[in-house]
């Protein structure tokens, strides 16, 4: 793990938060949907591969929005998403593992628990089909993939830079997400996600995350070799209580058939 003096205050707020949240009683036995088989079923459909986040807040959020998590999911995939991503931090992003739970049963596709897990007891709070890893946060990383697959789940790994990537691929991580946010001056830079992806085996399924917010930014994660997409911001749109978050999600699920034109350049 790298030192706390290296992250933004609201993300060492968050580290110290979640080495204080317990833990399950026992170990889950998770029966988990394939997330590369979901993006396969997306690509097949012609639709671009999108994790779209229920998200209630963050700490870089414009607001909050409190609509039902599960009508949230369902209309992010009535817009095309492939994967559903649920905040159950509760301290800084308003999530909780009931919201996961009742999206997973509501959604017939795979769901991501979206977390900051320090220890392996932490794995055991919820059933998903995915869960969170974040290199810089655990010591213990090739011990928590190997946990989390015991238990069913499907490891996603998030690096910020080819170091933390050679440290996922060193770890056995077969999912991995590049994170364009900076976690110590929390800025977002898609160039990361370009410079990170050519070091990646083929073989890995590879996630552009944070800071995807046009079709112009799909388009770019995309020739840079990204085989899905996490999208939280920009689908959720806090800024804007009545965002229509189908028609959110749809626009970047269709960017490779739609037109150019119909671009824009919204932030995340």
């Amino acid at each position: 793990m790298n030192s706390e003096t290296d992250l933004a205050p609201a993300v060492a707020s968050i580290l110290e938060a979640a080495r204080t949240r317990a833990g399950g009683d026992e170990a889950l036995d998770v029966d988990a949907q394939s997330l590369p088989d979901a993006l396969e079923r997306a690509e097949a459909d012609g639709r671009v591969p999108v994790i779209a986040e229920v998200k209630p807040t963050s700490p870089t959020a414009d607001g909050t929005r409190e609509d039902d998590p599960v009508e949230l999911a369902e209309a992010m995939v009535e817009g095309g998403a492939a994967a559903i991503s649920v905040l159950t931090e509760p301290s800084h992003f308003g999530g909780s593992p009931e919201a996961l739970e009742r999206v997973r049963e509501a959604v017939d596709v795979p769901v991501l628990r979206k977390d900051f897990v320090v220890r392996e007891a932490q794995l055991d709070v919820v059933d998903a089909d995915l869960l969170l890893l974040i290199v810089r946060f655990v010591d213990n990383l090739e011990s928590l993939i190997e946990a989390a697959r015991e238990r069913g789940f499907q490891p996603l790994v998030e690096v910020h830079d080819r170091a933390e990537l050679e440290t996922a691929l060193e770890a056995g991580a077969e999912i991995i997400g590049v994170n364009n946010r900076d976690l110590a001056k929390l800025e977002v830079d898609l160039e990361t996600f370009e410079s990170v992806a050519p070091e990646a085996p083929e073989d890995v399924t590879l996630i552009a995350e944070s800071g995807i917010s046009s079709p112009a930014d799909v388009r770019r994660m995309r020739e840079a070799g990204a085989d899905a997409l996490l999208v939280g911001s920009a689908i959720m749109d806090h800024g804007a209580a009545d965002s229509d978050v189908t028609e959110n999600t749809r626009r970047l699920t269709q960017t490779e058939s739609a037109p150019t034109a119909a671009d824009g350049d919204s932030e995340d």
